[in-house]
């Protein structure tokens, strides 16, 4: 998605670690307009797929997934990090370690939200080693529902997350997959 590049390049910052900032208009100041375009994007690649449900982790991936179901006029799902006194005892669960933070956690949603019926669409804001998709696919398969594929707003492809999953047989659509990047800046994938 050229206009994703774009705004990569134009106030995406390469930080040590290998860490791509784009929390100026994409996971921490949200630029909407940027948000609706992904989400017609979103649907346009998927569409005819009858999705019924839209699904991510929190915190960073809610507001895609919100852009996205609203042009699929579908329900946004996410996986909890903790479980709090408001949530049911009947949940599924998976471990999902960070790649940014650096930790492990125990996702969870209630199973009264998450059935066989559902068409399922995961999203992610980063897709690098895949942990976090792979823990959403675990709660997919756990509930019975069908998933239907995964969305990165940005892949790196450098980590080869996205090609494993595509490798078994998912279906993944990156907006934009980044090569290799540097403090020189951003290469991606044609």
């Amino acid at each position: 998605m050229e206009l994703l590049k774009q705004r990569i390049l134009k106030d995406g910052k390469v930080l040590p670690g290998n860490i791509l900032k784009v929390g100026g208009f994409l996971n921490h100041l949200i630029d909407s307009t940027l948000m609706k375009e992904i989400g017609k994007e979103v649907c346009r690649l998927f569409e005819g797929e009858k999705i019924n449900k839209v699904m991510t982790i929190e915190a960073s991936g809610i507001a895609i997934a919100c852009a996205i179901a609203s042009e699929l006029n579908a329900p946004v799902l996410f996986a909890k990090k903790h479980k709090s006194a408001n949530v049911a005892d009947s949940v599924y669960c998976a471990k999902v370690k960070s790649y940014t933070h650096g930790n492990e956690n125990t996702v969870i949603v209630e199973k009264e939200y998450l059935s066989a019926d559902d068409r399922v669409l995961l999203v992610d804001d980063f897709l690098a080693h895949g942990e976090a998709l792979r823990g959403l696919i675990s709660l997919v398969n756990q509930s019975g529902a069908t998933l239907i594929g995964c969305v990165a707003a940005i892949e790196k492809g450098y980590q080869g997350g996205g090609d494993s999953l595509r490798a078994e047989g998912i279906r993944v659509e990156s907006l934009a997959i980044v090569e290799s990047m540097s403090e020189d800046g951003v290469i991606f994938r044609n």
